[in-house]
């Protein structure tokens, strides 16, 4: 549920933390019956757990699209992620992914633990595809067939540029978002966003991810996977691996703090994006992960143990953001406590200082105009003295040994 130590120092996380075990036991209560469906969600809730929370509160149809498109884009995902297939197999597997998913007879073994369930047990993914509605399933396909060629393109090369960067994010990540707002738009809950629009909601949670994952990235065996763009590594090191070794730190978190001055930039359309949903279920879908990932890369910034281990939110405040993120109030505070608190990490000698403030204060400018920051409750920036954590764990003894006494 969350750690004990991480519990005791934020004791008001436990309400949430208990609330999210609920609904997840309630999701998979609704799993439906039929064997194919019930293995897509199964699935989902093995590879994304709070993303299958998020998901099975859209409404029926819409859920099992969405269930659908992201397993195959995880499927899609697992063939370009598995470093040990050959190029030239690789590459025509994802350039004709698009038409696989119509083939219940089709599968490919590859990737591990629960990746490799899912592409070994492909059929049951078809199945469910072919019983979607023909709307779903075009936009399905569409997208497949463009991330599929574009995953096949960088298979091929490095990325140098910025602007290959950004390419390669929305091949992954930005085609998702498209895709997305197809099928809000398909069922006719939502209107079709603009493409820029839906592009930067998925560039924003790639480029996070990108840069939290470095470590990761960067010992992958049997090669190593390199997604940072030389042209902003280059700057501080010779080689991208070299920034994880410790007498590089100073340039490493200076290059680190460059990646995310670039990821701050997609923010402004994140909240336009968000503003203009209507339907409260496709907004906490949307809304969720996209906190997540500003508050993600508040604790990355600055932050040497990036290129350490794994740097992430507590899982704590990861059940509070899911609790509590319900309209544009929350939303708007969220990301203004987070660059808040990125803020406060800016160091006036990093090379990217002025230009890291810039992007900040362009968030919490969009913040305030918006007139809802007062409508909500802070829960990300916090500072209450040791006594509070107490009093909140005596009241939830309390309630613990009333319960036990009416129980007898």
């Amino acid at each position: 549920m969350g750690s004990l130590g991480a519990m005791l120092k934020h004791p008001e996380d436990v309400y949430p933390l208990l609330k999210l075990r609920l609904a997840a036991k309630n999701a998979e209560k609704q799993i439906p019956p039929q064997p194919h469906w019930a293995f897509c969600f199964t699935m989902l809730h093995k590879v994304s757990r709070s993303f299958a929370l998020v998901i099975q509160q859209l409404g029926p149809d819409l859920r099992n699209a969405v269930c659908i498109f992201y397993l195959v884009l995880r499927a899609l995902d697992t063939v370009e992620d598995d470093t040990s297939i050959p190029s030239d197999v690789k590459v025509p597997i994802l350039e004709g992914f698009h038409r696989h998913i119509y083939d219940p007879n089709w599968h490919f073994s590859c990737g591990t633990k629960d990746y490799k369930v899912l592409m070994d047990r492909f059929h049951d993914l078809s199945i469910a595809f072919l019983e979607l509605g023909r709307g779903y399933q075009e936009a399905i396909a569409d997208i497949t067939k463009r991330m599929g060629a574009g995953m096949a393109k960088f298979i091929l090369k490095e990325v140098e540029t910025v602007e290959e960067y950004d390419e390669y994010c929305h091949y992954v990540a930005g085609l998702v978002g498209l895709g997305l707002s197809k099928l809000f738009h398909a069922s006719e809950l939502e209107d079709l966003a603009p493409d820029s629009l839906s592009n930067s909601m998925g560039l924003f949670l790639q480029k996070t991810n990108i840069i939290r994952d470095y470590l990761e990235d960067i010992n992958e065996i049997p090669k190593s996977r390199m997604f940072w763009p030389r042209e902003i590594w280059s700057k501080y090191a010779d080689k991208l691996e070299d920034l994880k070794y410790e007498e590089n730190s100073v340039k490493a978190v200076q290059c680190l703090n460059d990646m995310v001055t670039n990821a701050l930039l997609h923010v402004e359309d994140c909240l336009t994006y968000m503003s203009a949903l209507r339907d409260p279920a496709i907004f906490r879908f949307c809304a969720i992960p996209q906190i997540m990932a500003i508050g993600t890369l508040a604790l990355c910034y600055n932050n040497v143990e990036v290129f350490r281990g794994v740097v992430k939110m507590r899982r704590g405040l990861t059940a509070k953001v899911i609790d509590r993120t319900n309209s544009m109030s929350d939303v708007y505070g969220a990301f203004f406590d987070f660059s808040c608190m990125l803020k406060s990490k800016i160091e006036r000698s990093d090379p990217n200082a002025t230009k890291t403030l810039s992007c900040i204060e362009t968030i919490q400018r969009v913040c305030r105009e918006s007139g809802l920051l007062n409508r909500r409750r802070s829960y990300v920036v916090e500072s209450r003295p040791i006594y509070y954590s107490v009093i909140i764990w005596l009241i939830i003894l309390l309630a613990i040994i009333i319960a036990f006494v009416s129980r007898r």
